[in-house]
C-alpha cells in the first residue's frame, strides 16, 4: 500500500507538470512566435523487477513526466502596419546576436531601427543579421540607403508620327538631367530635306536659342533606318561638365502623310534628380528595399535565417529566443531561398497556441490527477484500516 501511494505520488507529479505547460500555453495565446509545448510522459516501472515472476509481469513504479516538446507547426499571421514586423512563411527563424556576441535565434520578428539606423529586435535590442551575396553575416543598417543621387539623362527615347509631308516640326519639353540631378529643358527641331533627299530629316538639338549639335534621321518606307534611329550628341549643361545623349527614334516612330499634323514627342529619358527617403521596407525575399522621392529604389542586405535539423537542437531560452545546443550545428541561409521562408512584412506571426486542444487536453490532467489523488486517498485509508485492524 505504501508502494500505491508512491504510485499515485508520481501521478500527482507528472499531471501538475502537464497543469503547468498547458498553462504556460494559454498564457502565451497572444505572444507572437510563441510556440506550443507538449509535455512527454513515460511509464516507471519498480527496479527490483528485473524481468517477470511466475509468468506474472513486472509491477509498474507510477508515471514520469519528461521534457516538454516545442510544436513548430505555423502560427497564423496578423498584419500590424508596421513595415518592420517581419512574419516567416516556412522554416526558419530571424538571427540575432546579443550584446555578449552570442548567436540566437527567434521567430518573433518585432524590429525596429535605432537612432544608429540599426536594425534591433524590439525585446531584448539585439542585432538582426543579415547575409551578404558572399554568405558573410553582419548588422542590417540604413547606412548609405537615406538618400539617392541623381543620374544624368543618357538616353531620351521618342514615339508618335512625323508626318512625311510637314517642313518642319518642333519637339518641345524634352526635359534631360544633368550629373548633379538638375533639370534642363531642351528642344529637339527637325527640318525636312526633301525633295533633294526625300524621307530624311535634319534633327538639330537646341538648349533654348543655342544649337547644341545636329545630326540625320532617315525614314524608309515611314520607319526610321536602323543606322540613324539613334542619334548621338555631347550636351554641356551651364556650369556642368559634358554628358552623351542619345535621342532614340528606333520604337513606335513613323513618318506617314498627315498633313502638317505631327504627334512626334518624347516619351521617356533615363536620368533622375536626386531624392529623399520614403519608405523602407522589407520584400518577400527578406531584401531591404529603400525607395525615394525621385521614384528610384536601392537595395540593402537580405535578412538571414537559420534552420535546425532536428529539435534536439534548440534550446528554449525564454522571451521568444531560442539557441543552439547538442553540438548540432544550424542551417543558415538567407530569406527566399531554397528549405527557408519567405517574408511578409508589415505582419507577425501569432502564436500556434490551440485552445481547443489546450482546454481538451486539461479535461485529461485534471482527470489524471483527481484519479492519482483518489489513489494516494484509499491507500491511506486502507493503511488507516490495517492499523485499526492491529489495535483490535
Amino acid at each position: 500500500m505504501l508502494d500505491s501511494i508512491h504510485v499515485g505520488f508520481t501521478g500527482l507529479q507528472a499531471f501538475q507538470q502537464g497543469l503547468r505547460v498547458i498553462a504556460n500555453n494559454t498564457t502565451n495565446l497572444n505572444t507572437p512566435g510563441f510556440k506550443a509545448s507538449n509535455l512527454q510522459f513515460s511509464d516507471l516501472m519498480d527496479a527490483s523487477s528485473s524481468g517477470t515472476k511466475g509468468g506474472e509481469a513486472a509491477l509498474g513504479h507510477g508515471v514520469d513526466a519528461l521534457a516538454s516538446r516545442v510544436d513548430w507547426r505555423q502560427g497564423d499571421f496578423r498584419q500590424t502596419g508596421n513595415d518592420f514586423d517581419l512574419a516567416l512563411d516556412g522554416q526558419g527563424l530571424f538571427v540575432l546576436r546579443d550584446g555578449q556576441g552570442q548567436t540566437r535565434y527567434t521567430r518573433s520578428g518585432q524590429f525596429q531601427f535605432d537612432a544608429a539606423g540599426v536594425l534591433l529586435n524590439r525585446a531584448d535590442g539585439s542585432k538582426v543579421l543579415g547575409r551578404s551575396a558572399d554568405g558573410t553575416l553582419g548588422e542590417i543598417s540604413m547606412a548609405g540607403l537615406r538618400t539617392n543621387a541623381g543620374k544624368a539623362t543618357e538616353v531620351a527615347r521618342f514615339t508618335g508620327n512625323l508626318s512625311s509631308t510637314a517642313t518642319e516640326q518642333t519637339v518641345g519639353s524634352v526635359q534631360v538631367h544633368d550629373g548633379a540631378g538638375g533639370e534642363h529643358n531642351l528642344q529637339v527641331r527637325l527640318t525636312s530635306l526633301a525633295p533633294d533627299k526625300e524621307g530624311r530629316w535634319k534633327v538639330e538639338l537646341l538648349d533654348g536659342s543655342t544649337s547644341v549639335g545636329e545630326a540625320e534621321l532617315a525614314f524608309e518606307d515611314g520607319l526610321p533606318t536602323a543606322a540613324t534611329s539613334k542619334l548621338s550628341f555631347s550636351y554641356t549643361p551651364a556650369g556642368r561638365s559634358a554628358q552623351p545623349l542619345t535621342l532614340d527614334f528606333s520604337s513606335d516612330v513613323t513618318s506617314f502623310a498627315s498633313g502638317s499634323l505631327s504627334t512626334l514627342a518624347m516619351t521617356s529619358q533615363d536620368g533622375f534628380g536626386p531624392g529623399a527617403l520614403t519608405k523602407l521596407a522589407f520584400d518577400a525575399t527578406g531584401v531591404l528595399v529603400a525607395t525615394y522621392s525621385n521614384g528610384q529604389t536601392s537595395k540593402g542586405v537580405r535578412l538571414a535565417l537559420g534552420r535546425f535539423s532536428t529539435p534536439d537542437a534548440v534550446r528554449d531560452l525564454g522571451d521568444g529566443l531560442y539557441a543552439e545546443t547538442g553540438g548540432v550545428p544550424w542551417l543558415l541561409g538567407a530569406a527566399g531561398d531554397a528549405g527557408f521562408a519567405s517574408v511578409r512584412a508589415g505582419s507577425l506571426e501569432i502564436s500556434n497556441v490551440d485552445l481547443s486542444r489546450e482546454f481538451s487536453d486539461l479535461v485529461i490532467m485534471q482527470r489524471g490527477y483527481q484519479a492519482s489523488s483518489q489513489i494516494v486517498s484509499t491507500a491511506n485509508d486502507m493503511l488507516q484500516e490495517l492499523f485499526g485492524m492491529k489495535h483490535k
